[in-house]
């Protein structure tokens, strides 16, 4: 891998490998991530990555690029120290992320402060991601009987619906998620038309993906969920273009900020039978 040494330090890119989660999570912890070393042992396992290690052998800069078959990628977990910025590391790790993913489309979710290197990188602006969490309040209305817990042969409809929303192949990302988590299902007529996940994360635990048919039907695959994480943190990422940021605010879920969705190129989405209202993550999309 390539070096650069910049005022007297040197830091070299190297492949990203288990030993460097410490100083991986370090990093996230001082841009106030709530990651856990679980959650960057999840995004490893799903991806391929970069860091930048220092001449005191110090993860100064990381990056991971999680493919999704040969349909499309997420650049994600993209964090410079703040002595390395300015000094074109970040350059550095993306173009890494980019060979990387070879000719697959590309997504991510921009930071304010990166978005300026992506827009140069030829990421186009998509949508807006929110973000919203706090500590959920039940839920007043009945629960759905429609919504049921995955059964482990719904996992093939499941993969195959997540595919239809997001337009690539993420069955490794589901099955991860159900070994780390829970599905729950809506039915339609026996058949399976939309699935919310839930996992532990960060600071407590978050819904998603959430697949569905429309809006109604997203809030009813998430109720049974809100209402079991009622008086604990839970966090949604989802889109401005849900709809759904409403309700989870009054849910007790508050929007505490977000980012760009971007892609590179752009690709005009296909209409489905459903849509994502809530992502697996602003790394997975």
């Amino acid at each position: 891998m390539s070096t650069q040494s910049v005022e007297g330090m040197t830091v070299e890119l190297q492949t990203f490998e288990p030993e460097h989660r410490e100083g991986a999570q370090r990093l996230s912890r001082h841009e106030q991530w709530p990651h856990r070393p679980e959650d960057w042992t999840m995004a490893l396992s799903l991806s391929h990555g970069l860091v930048a290690v220092d001449d005191r052998s110090r993860v100064v800069g990381t990056v991971l690029m999680t493919p999704y078959s040969d349909e499309a990628a997420t650049i994600n977990m993209v964090i410079v120290d703040p002595a390395w910025r300015g000094k074109g590391l970040g350059r550095r790790l993306m173009d890494g992320a980019m060979a990387l993913a070879g000719e697959r489309p590309l997504r991510l979710v921009a930071t304010r402060d990166g978005l300026p290197l992506y827009e140069r990188l030829g990421f186009r602006e998509t949508g807006r991601v929110l973000q919203h969490q706090g500590v959920c309040r039940p839920l007043p209305a009945p629960l759905p009987t429609d919504v049921t817990p995955a059964a482990a042969e719904d996992r093939t409809a499941i993969a195959g619906l997540d595919r239809l929303a997001v337009g690539a192949d993420r069955g490794e990302l589901i099955d991860r998620f159900a070994e780390v988590g829970r599905f729950l299902v809506l039915r339609t007529d026996g058949a399976v038309t939309g699935f919310a996940a839930l996992r532990d994360f960060g600071r407590g635990r978050v819904i998603g993906p959430v697949v569905a048919p429309d809006l109604d039907a997203a809030k009813r695959l998430m109720a049974p969920f809100m209402t079991e994480c009622a008086g604990t943190f839970l966090r949604v990422d989802t889109t401005a273009a849900t709809g759904l940021a409403p309700w989870l605010a009054e849910c007790g879920l508050d929007h505490v900020g977000g980012g760009v969705a971007m892609q590179r190129p752009v690709v005009t989405p296909l209409a489905t039978p459903v849509s994502t209202f809530a992502l697996a993550s602003q790394a997975f999309g």
